[in-house]
């Protein structure tokens, strides 16, 4: 039986990299009928649902996981996430919280509390939490692109502000 659902799992990942999403909602489907409390399956299919833009179906399987493991970094990040994609920034960062609470170094979690900062128009508190994923992962992509694009508009606000005065 475990090894059935291995292979559905890994079935459904693959059609979802090949951007077969509604196939692969099928296939979670199928391993959640197998196994409705199976955590991967779970936010795997919000994933899915997530990449299909829907974002408040996406949310309840993110729900369900956390029901089942409220300490699930994976789950907290993407409810997180999917707060962010509908503009609920504060509600994104209230989800990133609580997976730092759980691993303060949880690099993804520092990056996009700092995409939602930033949306707040938070730039300095935005630079500083690129800054930590950064300093974890040197190499963390949406980290060092994001820090630069709020240094650059934080520098074009203090302009923007000494040519008002």
């Amino acid at each position: 039986m475990a090894e059935e659902l291995r292979k559905m799992l890994s079935q459904a990942y693959e059609l979802c990299e090949e951007g077969d999403f509604s196939n692969a909602l099928k296939m979670y489907d199928l391993a959640l009928k197998k196994e409705p409390e199976n955590i991967n399956a779970l936010i795997d299919k919000g994933v899915t649902l997530q990449n299909m833009g829907r974002i408040k179906q996406a949310i309840k399987y993110y729900d369900r996981a956390l029901d089942i493991n409220p300490k699930n970094l994976n789950a907290l990040v993407n409810k997180g996430a999917s707060l962010h994609t509908s503009k609920q920034y504060e509600d994104a960062i209230k989800y990133y919280d609580l997976a730092l609470k759980i691993d303060k170094k949880y690099t993804i979690a520092l990056a996009y509390k700092g995409l939602s900062l930033g949306e707040l128009g938070n730039l300095t508190g935005a630079i500083k939490y690129f800054k930590k994923a950064l300093s974890i992962d040197h190499d963390y992509d949406l980290a060092n692109v994001s820090k630069e694009m709020a240094k650059e508009l934080l520098e074009s606000l203090k302009k923007q502000k000494s040519k008002t005065l």
